[in-house]
């Protein structure tokens, strides 16, 4: 897995600093943005996967909740923090820089997967071909109802709630009337949120029931979401998308914690898969019906529509989980 992620990663950076290549010379054009977008698409459907999957080679099985946790807290806490800080960059240094940035990061992660000292890894052996492990994954997932609900409620978060912030830059512009700085103000407020979340998970995450903090996440996201979609404070905004950030990462990295916890050895990678599928293939529709709505209904209206169908998608999970202990309970 280590060999994958290295090259996934080398891939990562020569993207970014071609993009940032183009974007200096004043030569990007719409097509480069689409060609490079679907190379770092394809890089993505292989790193994810071996990455989330990579943790369990780099701990033993006594921190191995602790591992996920900040593994999972790292990787969503990095996606609200990181589009915060561009902000700032983008209107102190420009969008060049950040690509460059951005590419030469990468350095650092290349330099630490080649400087780690594993255990020599074993690898599972199996008669099927590629397509028929993916299929026994998928028939892993059907088969097994607490997996299925993780993955459909994951699903759901990802198209209706996930997609908030790629209405963040038209909310920040039209309804607040914020520029660059404005923008990056609100998402670092998301950022210091998805903190607080990610220290929560890794320090109490073996101490508070999983279910408390899986749902309890997906309501402090659907109640603040749904305030923050009808504030004209630029300052109350920013309180509300600390609230959200924790919300969905606490969420996002207490359903990935519990995902790969429950898993076994020999299903972790396909069931990750499964898990990467959905992230890298659902929340990007998701960001496409949010555009499709916001024309209709205005993007206030869009981002609490999506907060509201979270909520009730949470609300329905739990009953469906009571409802499976409760014949459980009955049964002989």
């Amino acid at each position: 897995k280590r060999s994958v992620i290295v090259v996934t990663q080398t891939c990562s950076m020569i993207l970014s600093l071609t993009m940032a290549a183009l974007v200096w010379s004043k030569l990007v054009q719409p097509w480069h943005i689409i060609v490079l977008a679907i190379l770092g698409g394809v890089t993505m459907a292989f790193d994810m996967p071996a990455r989330q999957s990579f943790v369990i080679e780099m701990t033993s099985r006594e921190d191995l909740m602790n591992a996920i946790s900040l593994n999972s807290s790292a990787f969503n806490c990095a996606r609200i923090v990181g589009p915060s800080i561009a902000g700032f960059l983008m209107a102190q240094v420009g969008i060049a820089m950040c690509f460059l940035l951005d590419g030469l990061s990468f350095i650092a992660v290349i330099a630490g997967l080649l400087l780690m000292r594993l255990p020599k890894h074993s690898p599972i052996q199996s008669e099927s071909s590629a397509i028929g492990q993916a299929l026994e994954g998928f028939r892993y997932v059907w088969t097994h109802p607490r997996v299925l609900t993780i993955l459909s409620l994951f699903a759901v978060v990802g198209v209706f709630g996930w997609s908030y912030s790629v209405l963040m830059p038209a909310f920040a512009h039209d309804v607040l009337h914020l520029g660059a700085n404005g923008y990056g103000m609100l998402m670092a407020g998301s950022g210091v949120g998805a903190l607080a979340a990610a220290l929560t998970v890794a320090s109490a995450g073996h101490i508070l029931p999983t279910r408390i903090m899986a749902l309890g996440g997906i309501g402090i996201f659907s109640a603040s979401l749904a305030l923050f979609a009808f504030t004209k404070n630029v300052y109350l905004g920013t309180l509300l998308l600390a609230i959200v950030g924790f919300g969905i990462v606490l969420y996002f990295s207490t359903s990935n914690t519990v995902l790969q916890s429950i898993v076994p050895d020999e299903m972790r990678g396909r069931v990750m898969g499964i898990w990467t599928l959905i992230f890298g293939g659902m929340i990007p529709l998701g960001s496409l019906q949010a555009g499709l709505m916001a024309d209709f209904l205005g993007t206030p209206a869009t981002i609490a529509t999506g907060a509201l169908i979270c909520a009730l998608a949470a609300a329905v999970t739990l009953m469906v989980i009571r409802r499976r202990e409760a014949q459980l309970a009955s049964a002989p």
